[in-house]
């Protein structure tokens, strides 16, 4: 009889009753028929699936491992976190451009050697990556101190820095280490420089890049000439410095002073050092008046596809690094 009671009293409040009962206690009890899909859902999200793994692992990977593009060649621009990624992408190649400051004429920058190495290294090292060593300017030009802005050395400063240089790189992690110079005075002293890395035992190698006679490029570069003679801010200087910095080039000044040969020392089959000076006081040899730019793009590319093979080459030797270590027993 109560429970009668009770079920006619509270059968008209159960509408209201529902009303307020929270939505979340509904929704956080799952119904019978509701918890086989739920389960099935969660062990999908769960369990990746086969043809996402290969994606995944291979986005990864291109992630984690540096891309050349990705690192640029120049030692300077390199960051400290990225400079570990830089040598083993380089596969232990650095390459030091190397030039003089000495006066160039009166319409190229003293800088000219310079720039010249730098270009064809950065370029050279674009296309196969290596580390290029920042700005370097330490070389072999005594025969221009007489000459305003000329920054030349003492010899034994010049070749204890090279050697310093040279130890700092492989103490970076590089053991082959690649020479390029712009400037022709520096050639004797550089090959002089890699015959006294056998003075003592190194775990690096140096090598002195050589690049020879291109045969086309030299017949196009003749036929695009206008005079026959040059060597030093001349027609070729002339025409690659307007090709790389071509806002330095002073073409109004090209006739301010002679590039002739003085020829003041007529004394066959002897070298001595003031031979340059006889020659060419002024420091200019040649004449640059009918400098043609496109002799500055015939030698640039021939320069870089040059330096672009020995890089492929030094990276792919194993035989010069162990025939040094055999030198010193071994």
């Amino acid at each position: 009889m109560k429970n009668q009671i009770l079920t006619t009293l509270l059968l008209p409040l159960l509408p209201l009753m529902l009303q307020l009962l929270p939505m979340s206690s509904l929704q956080a009890r799952p119904q019978p028929q509701d918890l086989p899909v739920a389960q099935a859902q969660s062990q999908a999200q769960a369990r990746p699936q086969p043809q996402d793994l290969p994606v995944a692992q291979a986005q990864s990977q291109a992630q984690a491992r540096p891309q050349p593009q990705d690192l640029p060649v120049a030692w300077e621009e390199l960051t400290s976190a990225d400079f570990k990624k830089a040598t083993g992408l380089a596969q232990g190649v650095c390459i030091i451009p190397m030039g003089v400051i000495e006066k160039h004429a009166q319409h190229l920058p003293m800088g000219t050697d310079i720039y010249f190495a730098r270009q064809i290294a950065l370029t050279a090292a674009r296309d196969d990556y290596a580390v290029v060593f920042p700005y370097y300017f330490a070389g072999q030009i005594f025969e221009a101190r007489h000459q305003p802005g000329t920054i030349s050395y003492s010899s034994r400063l010049l070749y204890n820095l090279l050697d310093e240089t040279c130890r700092e790189i492989a103490r970076n992690g590089f053991n082959k280490i690649i020479l390029v110079s712009g400037h022709g005075g520096n050639t004797h002293f550089l090959q002089y420089f890699c015959q006294t890395q056998l003075e003592e035992e190194r775990d690096y190698v140096v090598f002195l890049f050589n690049p020879a006679e291109d045969r086309e490029t030299a017949r196009r570069i003749a036929e695009l000439r206008k005079g026959t003679t040059g060597g030093h801010a001349d027609e070729e200087e002339t025409a690659i410095m307007r090709i790389i910095r071509p806002d330095l080039v002073h073409m109004d000044r090209v006739a301010l002073e002679t590039g002739r040969d003085q020829a003041r020392l007529p004394l066959p089959n002897v070298y001595t050092g003031i031979w340059w000076y006889a020659r060419y006081p002024n420091h200019y040899a040649g004449d640059a008046t009918g400098s043609d730019p496109l002799i500055g793009h015939l030698v640039l590319d021939s320069s870089v596809a040059q330096l672009k093979e020995v890089i492929a080459m030094i990276k792919a030797d194993t035989v010069a690094l162990e025939l040094q270590n055999r030198f010193f027993g071994h």
